[in-house]
């Protein structure tokens, strides 16, 4: 899409903060009249309707919108927000019940280029992870993704978190 829409969605999107929840059909409306604009088979129609459904409390309505976003592409028309839709719906699909499928959709982003939504990545993966049982698993992916951000302490946070899901001796 051109960048005059993505900036309309990106002024639509810097609003949602600052709207009541009573709010949230007309922020939905305004993220819809924006994806109208697109052919209906979008994905980034799609998606963008996905977060908005999502971001107001409605994960079960976002989680088939992130799938048929994906399933259309989004990755290739914008890996990134691909990315994005990948960690929202696994965040989506634990809201809902489903943590595995969650865990399923994000092992293979552990593996992805690496980019500014890792963390992101491993945060969800740990919720998702935590929500079937498997909290120590959960939590060496957090400690993982923060021992690089730390002043100090980095090497030793690191082999913590290996440490919490390595067999014992």
């Amino acid at each position: 899409m051109d960048q005059d829409w993505e900036d309309r969605v990106a002024a639509v999107w810097a609003t949602f903060d600052a709207r009541p929840e009573a709010d949230a059909d007309a922020f939905r409306a305004a993220v819809d009249a924006l994806a109208d604009e697109l052919p209906a088979d979008s994905p980034l129609g799609l998606f963008e309707r996905a977060c908005a459904w999502d971001s107001t409390g409605h994960s079960d309505r976002a989680v088939p919108l992130y799938r048929e976003a994906l399933a259309r592409g989004l990755g290739e028309v914008s890996p990134y927000k691909g990315r994005r839709a990948k960690i929202q719906l696994s965040s989506s699909l634990r809201n809902t019940g489903h943590p595995e499928e969650g865990v399923k959709l994000l092992l293979p982003e552990l593996l992805a280029p690496s980019d500014e939504l890792d963390d992101a990545v491993r945060a969800t993966l740990a919720l998702c992870l935590s929500s079937m049982g498997r909290d120590r698993e959960g939590l060496s992916l957090v400690l993982g993704a923060l021992a690089p951000h730390l002043p100090r302490y980095q090497r030793s946070m690191a082999a913590y978190a290996r440490a919490l899901v390595e067999p014992e001796d």
